[in-house]
């Protein structure tokens, strides 16, 4: 395939993963102001042991298929990309059996160490639980052999398949997810558990809905797949042993890095609400601050990072190119402007949110839990900055062919935020889950960084000189926009919705406005961006 078609595609992939990502993230805005902050806390138990079982049932399957098929086609030998197909989908759907089955039948016990202090009169019960698990248990069973499909239809370059049944797979669950919850709440008049547990049903629902878009492109391209098959002028003639370790060697390290948030977040599944009950919060007061922390704040903290990653990311493919034609300073120019780019958009954006936490979350959320809420996303707006490196610096290491140092550092990482999760959430309360997320990222970090420095000889003299630059430009920012917060408060008050998203608007104009005049002032936006967006390259003094 031409490189201009591979560039498309690649771009198509892009684009559907964004859109499917934000369309994650503003569903849980109407989501929430139905089921409330409780109703996310058992939306996330549920939905939170689903994504490591399928990312463990699946193992990162899409990516390593595409890459098996690619490099077997590129030798000729169609039938082998092929047999593999075939047999995988089969393997995909017994690992999905099994899966869906353990967290079937291992509910109830999942549910007692989620909540072992159930409150009759306060907070969400077992029964209900144990239904939300078991609701969304059901779509183990079709989603990790649509994988298989999505990975093969990539490894003949042809994006379309994946990119369309992505969307389609997001629309279909969001739309069964906030059309159930409306319906059991208000037109059935029913519980907070029947209409969580028929929300987490919706990945089964768009699930099929993508498996449906997965056949179509399938009947229409069978005929051409069978006569490359057909054609294929090379056999290698693998055992299925062989192709699956293979397989396997590919896709391991894809799927455990990847996990890097859900894993975090599994610890303070199991801790959290236990942890401050222990120390005298009410089961209801513990899973309003833990549906605050695991989804409200979490998603909007995700925002800056998926922007600043997604860009950042881009790079991977020269940093692996200029690693493999041994161009040592073209690699670290790569390595620099990846970093750069991540720092530069995530820090004026976390440094806002944290400002402005009162305001954007009443104006996304509701003044409800407008305290709990502010307060654990103005904690945890800066983690999001520590997100972005480890992923970053994670697919560095991939791209470099070192991702062991990344599982390591994962796995540390973890262990980390196990250990202090026990002890701060006893010290500090709620805000003791994000002190402890933060400080288990460093520690990833810190051990990606020494091995990128190992393995690449990359120096970040530089790019900590940079770090100290956007930091300064985004204190000046956090200065000016607490102005102008005060400012509006004054005005317009703070007594409504309205109040909050004027306060809002006229804050994140000014600080926006700032960073981008300093930026350009100083040639920060020039350097970092410049090549994307040449209007930023400040014109040299005459």
């Amino acid at each position: 395939m031409a490189n201009g078609s591979l560039l498309r595609g690649t771009l198509i992939l892009t684009l559907a993963t964004f859109i499917s990502k934000t369309l994650g993230l503003i569903y849980i805005f109407p989501f929430t102001a139905m089921v409330g902050q409780q109703g996310l806390a058992l939306y996330t138990y549920g939905y939170l042991p689903y994504t490591i079982l399928l990312s463990l049932a699946t193992m990162g399957v899409p990516m390593a298929v595409s890459k098996f098929v690619s490099k077997y086609r590129a030798l000729g030998d169609y039938e082998t990309g092929y047999r593999l197909f075939r047999s995988g989908i089969v393997v995909m759907a017994v690992t999905g059996f099994v899966a869906a089955a353990a967290l079937f039948l291992l509910a109830p016990v999942m549910a007692g160490w989620i909540i072992s202090n159930p409150d009759e009169l306060e907070g969400n019960q077992m029964s209900d639980v144990v239904f939300t698990i078991r609701m969304v248990s059901i779509a183990l069973l079709i989603i990790p052999a649509m994988s298989i499909v999505r990975g093969f239809f990539q490894g003949y370059q042809s994006m379309g398949p994946t990119a369309v049944s992505q969307v389609v797979e997001q629309i279909v669950r969001i739309v069964f997810i906030l059309a159930s919850a409306f319906l059991v709440l208000y037109l059935l008049e029913g519980t907070l558990g029947t209409a969580v547990g028929l929300a987490v049903f919706g990945a089964f629902i768009g699930g099929l809905a993508s498996a449906a878009v997965l056949w179509m492109f399938w009947r229409r391209r069978r005929e051409g797949i069978l006569a490359d098959v057909r054609a294929s002028t090379v056999q290698h003639n693998l055992s299925y042993q062989t192709m699956y370790k293979e397989l396997i060697a590919y896709a391991l390290p894809l799927s455990f890095v990847g996990l890097a948030i859900p894993l975090f977040q599994f610890v303070d599944l199991f801790t959290f609400n236990d942890l401050l009950q222990a120390g005298g919060y009410s089961q209801g007061e513990a899973e309003t601050a833990y549906g605050v922390f695991a989804q409200s704040a979490h998603k909007l903290i995700l925002i800056p990072m998926a922007l600043a990653t997604a860009m950042s990311i881009n790079l991977i493919p020269s940093i692996t190119n200029a690693y493999t034609e041994g161009s040592r300073e073209h690699l670290h120019h790569q390595m620099t402007q990846a970093f750069q780019i991540v720092l530069f958009l995530t820090i004026p954006a976390v440094v806002g949110l944290s400002v402005l936490a009162l305001p954007a979350f009443g104006t996304l959320y509701g003044f409800e839990d407008l305290g709990t809420g502010s307060t654990i996303l103005r904690h945890y707006a800066p983690v999001a900055v520590l997100f972005a490196l480890f992923s970053v610096s994670a697919a560095m290491l991939q791209g470099l062919n070192e991702q062991k140092y990344a599982v390591a550092a994962l796995i540390i990482g973890v262990v980390v935020k196990l250990g202090l999760n026990v002890w701060w959430i006893g010290l500090f309360g709620p805000l003791g889950a994000v002190y402890a997320t933060a400080a288990g990222y460093v520690a990833a970090i810190a051990i990606n960084f020494w091995a990128l420095r190992k393995t690449a000889d990359y120096a970040f003299g530089h790019l900590v000189k940079r770090s100290i630059l956007f930091v300064s430009m985004a204190a000046a920012m956090a200065a000016a926009v607490w102005v102008v917060r005060e400012g509006a408060v004054e005005f317009f008050g703070f007594s409504g919705w309205s109040d909050a998203f004027l306060v809002l608007v006229f804050s994140v104009a000014a600080g926006g406005l700032l960073y981008f005049v300093l930026s350009y002032r100083t040639g920060a936006a020039g350097e970092v961006l410049g090549s994307r967006f040449a209007f930023l390259r400040r014109p040299p003094r005459s």
